[in-house]
């Protein structure tokens, strides 16, 4: 896997310090890392990008960056809006397999959801994936609403024949609430995908030593980490009285 290719279910969901975590863990098990942002949005040329907070957080790690526009918007917005050249999504494959044959992992950080376009005539991440051959890597969110966002990016990976190779809720909340709780049970059903991880809440304002040395323990192996999804998932809400009641008179009798 030297290429990963990282997206959300939508904005705001964790996937820069989800990123971060990756790239920590790799580096903590000796592999060199280099982190590819396609099109980096609202920000100014000297502002830190995300790219950046990865570099920050994770530690040594190559970053790289194909344009930056000036607007919080979808790529391909933000540059018609601002005059610029667009990234396009050979482009965004051509850096990545460039940067992995000096790398043993290159994760490529998308913006927004899988379908957010680049360009005018529609250029996606996906269409990167797809060019890179590379699997995706889901970050999703704890609470409700994930389950249908979650399904309905991983029916259009597996439509666009991408490889998903699992889901990471990017932000477990300090006290999860009963629909967080019991998606952590639902959200590989519906996604067809291992969970893979959870990062905790504030994460990303750990200081950069205490994220490094953590950061193994929130992924699962597959990601070079420590996290046991099974153990996790034993925090799921319990029955309702009433179905625990009934169940243990069904067994009674």
């Amino acid at each position: 896997m030297p290429v990963l290719v990282i997206t959300g279910t939508g904005t705001e969901v964790g996937k820069t310090i989800t990123t971060a975590a990756v790239a920590a863990a790799a580096l903590a098990a000796g592999r060199t890392v280099a982190v590819l942002k396609p099109a980096q949005t609202g920000l100014r040329p000297d502002e830190r990008g995300d790219a950046d907070e990865v570099a920050r957080l994770a530690g040594t790690v190559t970053t790289a960056e194909l344009a930056r526009y000036p607007e919080p918007l979808a790529p391909g917005t933000a540059a018609r809006r601002a005059g610029m050249t667009p990234v396009r999504p050979h482009e965004v494959a051509e850096a990545a397999q460039k940067l992995a044959t000096e790398h043993d992992l290159v994760l490529v950080e998308g913006a927004g959801g899988l379908l957010v376009r680049f360009d005018a005539e529609g250029g996606t991440l996906a269409d990167a994936a797809r060019l890179l051959g590379a699997p995706v890597l889901l970050v999703a969110s704890a609470g409700l609403g994930t389950l249908n966002t979650t399904e309905l990016t991983a029916r259009e990976l597996r439509t666009q024949g991408l490889d998903l190779l699992g889901v990471v809720i990017g932000s477990w909340p300090n006290t999860p609430d009963l629909a967080s709780r019991c998606n952590v049970a639902d959200l590989p059903e519906v996604s067809g995908a291992p969970l893979l991880g959870a990062l905790p809440e504030g994460a990303g304002a750990l200081a950069p030593a205490d994220f490094r040395a953590t950061a193994p323990s929130w992924l699962a192996a597959g990601l070079d980490g420590t996290w046991d999804a099974a153990g996790f998932g034993v925090r799921e809400a319990p029955e309702p009285d009433g179905v625990q009641a009934s169940s243990r008179s069904s067994q009674a009798s």
